[in-house]
């Protein structure tokens, strides 16, 4: 009896030990997941034709906590009102401007994926583990110097011709829409294109000087943020503009040049009438204001209702109101946080503002570019007399040749590796050369 009473005391002591085991290990492997989730995620939300990258940092020294950075939209460590943590289900919110923003998600190891809503709209968002990756745009590949706005303290490029003499041409380089850096690529867009970084390497082979500069948000300009809801076009034109009057006032510098790409092509043409320049170029500029090019563009992904809704909130934003009832499905084009922006850049038309140089002109457009059509460019040419309008074959949005259907076309985004468009570079520098701009 007393063996076997102690026999099973043994077995009993066995299990209970067994038991214990278990569950310091499905406790310690708890722990290990809940410390994973500590550190910083770096993604975006996947809102369509415009990904918004985001960083999120998350901690738990007793309570879970978190703060979130929207670069895009000036939004820099903004706490988190609440971070709940059921392995592997991972909720935080923010509130903003009264709204309550939520990102229901599931923690897979090396990453976060789940659906971000705000408004009643959902996308689907994903983070990975690790601290947020620079760009290209903040390694020291180059020279680089500053200047002061209004606004903070800018850092831009400089690239010098190897083996010249000063004082050479130099040209600023004004980048695109979107969170753009100095190379013309941009995080809303997998891979790089390059293609502006490209353009000032072939202008150095050809002995000038370029100037180009990461947006507000973006590579080392990241920290000299202008929150959202406060900033305008003339911010943009600002920045050029004290580019131009540095570039000017160096005596390395025989003559100062723009080149604006896309967007820029609107700031270039604005910086370049109120500053002292010898020439501007356009390279996949639009002739219309921005409230037309983007109703085009609504046209083609969204149901008729909608296109009579944005058509009447193009039409209020265009007189300076501002738009209280902007349905859901428009909130990511119209959200009260960007109406300003947009109001303040459709008070511009690149047909008017074209008309006010008095400088040579060079208007270069691709034929293979769905974002900015050809007819753009020969609108431009059309209406200012010294212009020269060149439009390069089979070159699409980003300078590169490209097929002509759209998934290709989207493809050559990026593909840093695909050469500037045959002819570009060409027309370029015999502009340069007929209006004694390198001499």
């Amino acid at each position: 009896m007393k063996m076997r009473t102690l026999s099973s005391m043994v077995l009993i002591m066995l299990l209970l030990l067994a038991g214990c085991s278990n569950n310091q290990g499905e406790d310690s492997n708890e722990r290990g997941v809940l410390k994973e989730l500590e550190g910083t995620w770096s993604g975006a939300i996947e809102v369509p034709n415009q990904p918004l990258p985001i960083v999120v940092k998350l901690s738990k020294p007793n309570d879970w906590s978190g703060t979130i950075s929207i670069p895009a939209q000036g939004v820099k460590d903004y706490p988190l009102s609440n971070v709940s943590v059921d392995a592997p289900n991972v909720f935080f919110q923010m509130k903003l401007q009264g709204q309550s923003i939520t990102f229901d998600g599931k923690n897979k190891s090396d990453s976060i994926e789940g659906s971000f809503t705000q408004n009643g709209q959902s996308f689907p968002f994903t983070l990975k583990k690790g601290e947020e990756k620079k760009n290209e745009t903040a390694e020291d590949e180059g020279k680089f110097i500053n200047v002061s706005t209004k606004h903070g303290q800018l850092e831009g490029e400089l690239r010098i011709p190897d083996g010249a003499e000063a004082p050479y041409p130099v040209v600023l380089i004004i980048p695109g829409s979107g969170p753009t850096d100095r190379n013309g690529n941009t995080p809303t867009i997998p891979g790089k294109n390059n293609s502006l970084k490209m353009l000032a390497e072939e202008l150095a082979k050809q002995g000038i000087a370029s100037l180009r500069y990461d947006k507000r948000g973006i590579g080392r300009n990241q920290d000299v943020l202008i929150a959202e809801e406060d900033l305008r076009f003339g911010h943009f034109v600002e920045d050029a503009e004290a580019w131009i009057t540095q570039l000017r006032s160096d005596n390395q510098f025989s003559s100062v040049g723009v080149i604006g790409h896309s967007q820029g092509s609107l700031v270039g043409m604005l910086a370049a009438a109120n500053t002292d320049v010898d020439t501007f170029i356009s390279i996949s500029g639009a002739s219309r204001s921005i409230d037309k090019v983007l109703y085009d563009q609504l046209q083609e992904g969204l149901k008729e209702d909608l296109v009579k809704e944005s058509k009447r909130i193009l039409e209020q934003l265009k007189q300076g109101k501002k738009v209280a009832n902007v349905p859901q499905e428009l909130q990511s084009t119209f959200r009260p946080s960007i109406q300003a922006f947009m109001s303040s850049w459709m008070q511009y038309n690149p047909i008017e503002e074209i008309q006010k140089l008095d400088i040579p002109v060079l208007i270069v457009n691709g034929e293979h570019d769905f974002q900015v059509a050809k007819e753009e460019g020969q609108r431009l040419h059309k209406s200012y007399e010294d212009s020269e309008l060149l439009l390069i074959k089979e070159m699409n949005h980003v300078l590169k040749k490209a097929p002509e259907d759209r998934s290709g076309n989207v493809d050559t985004y990026s593909n840093p590796d695909l050469p500037l468009a045959e002819g570009l570079m060409d027309g370029i520098i015999s502009f340069m050369e007929n209006h004694d701009f390198t001499k």
